[in-house]
């Protein structure tokens, strides 16, 4: 997969494309590559989705912006696993803002990115002030050259798929909920980086997850697998959020203990996936309390994989 930053002032091919924040690369947004891809292969053209960065909402107002579900990095490898050819980052800023529905039909899809079949949201605006709806959008296609066709909202446990329900299902506590809108369970990755090493101190030894974005859509104690450090992901139990019992206006910060392990991994890039949320984060009187709950946590979480793999051994007999 191929990724450009910015869109260039005349493309090198045609392309198919699909625009959008593409936030959690969900299934609503797994059925929009899928179809692309359909279309894409029987015209001979590259798969290209254009997305943006920072996020239009982050942009014009960030004190106000949702959470992220997946951090640039994470994007992009969700969409390179899914087929993708070409992935165009489009740095949305004040000039890009301003760009008329015309100008930006004819700057950047005819002219920049050669576009010869798009496929939009049901919901897709585009525009200066989101002026541009998709009747507008069908008109310039036509006068343009290219075929524009709008997809349908994906439907999940008789919800509509989107960024946003699955950050309320994850805020709420409910990864049961949030896996059945993204397809897969939600997961953070990131480099480990050092921390305070407070946890080993006190017999629970943490990697220290570095987190690229300003706020996560969930917080609390969570049992976790990660993945990236063997050809099997590891249990664990891990803590996201400002850990009140030692700092009084701490950042969040994701740290994960693993069951079992006792290696050095600072630098290396992991995948933690949240499994289940065992409580929120809260603050104890003292770090012996803290302690006390931390074993309380870690049983629970071994409890859940002792039985997790016991409901799998009888399965298989």
């Amino acid at each position: 997969m191929r990724v450009f930053r910015g869109i260039p002032a005349r493309a090198d091919v045609p392309v198919a494309l699909t625009i959008g924040n593409f936030d959690g690369v969900h299934l609503g947004h797994r059925a929009m590559i899928a179809r692309l891809e359909e279309v894409a292969h029987r015209q001979g053209l590259p798969v290209a989705v254009m997305t943006f960065e920072p996020q239009p909402q982050e942009f014009f107002a960030p004190d106000q912006a949702p959470a992220r579900l997946t951090s640039l990095h994470e994007k992009l490898e969700i969409l390179r696993n899914c087929g993708v050819d070409r992935v165009y980052i489009c740095r949305f800023d004040y000039a890009f803002a301003q760009f008329g529905a015309d100008e930006f039909v004819s700057r950047i899809l005819q002219d920049g990115l050669a576009v010869r079949w798009l496929l939009v949201g049901d919901d897709f605006r585009f525009g200066a002030r989101r002026s541009g709806d998709f009747t507008l959008l069908k008109a310039l296609a036509s006068r343009s050259g290219f075929d524009v066709e709008a997809m349908t909202s994906v439907v999940a446990v008789g919800e509509r798929v989107s960024s946003t329900a699955i950050r309320g299902r994850l805020e709420a506590g409910d990864l049961a909920g949030a896996q059945q809108l993204l397809g897969r369970p939600y997961s953070i990755t990131g480099r480990v980086v050092d921390g305070d090493k407070l946890g080993a101190k006190i017999g629970y030894p943490t990697a220290n997850i570095q987190l690229k974005r300003s706020r996560a859509p969930l917080s609390g104690i969570f049992i976790v697998e990660v993945e990236g450090l063997g050809p099997d992901a590891l249990p664990g139990v891990a803590s996201l959020g400002v850990r009140p019992t030692v700092k009084d206006r701490g950042q969040a910060t994701l740290e994960v203990h693993l069951f079992d392990f006792d290696g050095r991994i600072y630098g290396r890039r992991i995948g933690v996936r949240f499994l289940k949320k065992l409580r929120d984060e809260q603050k104890f009187s003292s770090i012996d309390a803290l302690v006390a709950q931390m074993d309380r946590d870690a049983a629970a979480a071994r409890d859940y994989f002792l039985t997790a793999k016991t409901q799998r051994a009888q399965r298989n007999t």
